[in-house]
């Protein structure tokens, strides 16, 4: 087969991992869908949803231009729409809204790797679609009172430059720390934000896991979220600032599960490698050692955490294998 236009490696790679992310929201928001009793949610839910299945196809047509395998993904056969109601009114939005987080981030590496006009043409309109819904849903949610603000500080009122490496001494016992700057504030209540809803989804999945060794394994997810919750408040708490939290939403009492066991466990490695990224970002940017080193603890601690969650992907295949190479020495000792 003669193929005009050819992608590359890297194309191949990321609009595989693309079309994985993009079927396992698009289940996700089905069931959301069906579950809200808000029109204005519904309609954020669904017009995402039919955004994100447009570039589907878009990327199914290049796999078939390109003579390439449409991957399985994730499939009506990974969700429930009849399954009851799992999260409260204002859950679905804001995990949209934490999705177009990862989103964003996602799609500025994927087009750094995309050199095919037709590949960048994508990543160009996932892009436009993921602002969009991220500024709908940020407006949605603090209309309705379930975004909480990041805490209010003092406006600088002139210039400074740090004047000793006193500035960045957490752990010194005999100098005082220094209060927050509003950089680390910022990174310390998005971490509360994000784990605070990790941690409802992660309930919810482990309320209706089917797989004991799945539900085990997302109580031990719950557990860690709190821990970073419980950091980061007390980092706050030790500066003299309000605790922010998101309010609102909380997850039912439901025990039948909207989605596959293999849906749940990709949505929280999803998140999981997303939650690695937010903690080396908020590292390499906070000036105060003790903070950045709590910051490189946790991510030491969601790295192995979520290592064991692909293990355990693959120990009950439902791990995807990506495209790869050809494996020179096979073929050669084949022969």
């Amino acid at each position: 087969m003669s193929v005009t236009n050819p992608i590359t490696s890297s194309e191949v790679g990321t609009l595989w991992l693309t079309y994985q992310e993009k079927t396992l929201i698009m289940r996700i928001l089905e069931y959301f869908m069906k579950k809200t009793d808000d029109d204005e949610a519904r309609n954020i839910l669904g017009g995402l949803w039919q955004e994100l299945n447009y570039y589907l196809l878009e990327i199914e047509k290049i796999f078939k231009q390109q003579g390439i395998v449409i991957p399985i993904g994730f499939t009506k056969e990974d969700v429930n729409l009849e399954a009851p109601k799992l999260f409260d009114n204002g859950f679905d939005v804001m995990f949209v809204r934490i999705l177009k987080e990862v989103s964003m981030g996602m799609y500025t590496i994927n087009m750094n790797m995309a050199y095919n006009d037709d590949v960048i043409r994508i990543y160009e309109g996932l892009t436009t679609v993921t602002h969009k819904i991220y500024k709908l849903a940020t407006q949605y949610l603090l209309k309705k009172g379930i975004l909480a603000l990041p805490p209010k500080v003092t406006m600088p009122k002139s210039t400074e430059f740090i004047k000793s490496k006193k500035y960045m001494s957490g752990f010194n016992p005999f100098i005082s720390k220094r209060a927050l700057n509003d950089i680390e504030l910022g990174f310390i209540h998005h971490g509360i934000e994000a784990n605070t809803i990790g941690m409802q989804l992660i309930t919810g999945f482990a309320q209706c896991a089917q797989n004991k060794e799945v539900r085990k394994y997302l109580e031990k997810g719950k557990d860690l979220a709190k821990k970073q919750i419980k950091i980061f408040q007390e980092i706050l708490l030790d500066n003299d600032l309000q605790i922010s939290a998101t309010s609102g939403s909380t997850v039912t009492t439901s025990t039948v599960a909207p989605f596959s066991d293999k849906l749940m466990m990709h949505c929280v490695t999803f998140l999981n490698g997303y939650c690695i990224v937010g903690n080396s970002f908020g590292t390499f940017f906070t000036l105060r050692n003790d903070i950045s080193l709590k910051m490189t603890l946790l991510a030491k601690d969601i790295y192995f955490y979520g290592q064991e969650g692909i293990e355990i992907l693959i120990k009950h295949g439902w791990f995807e294998e990506p495209p790869q190479t050809e494996d020179r020495n096979q073929l050669i000792n084949n022969q």
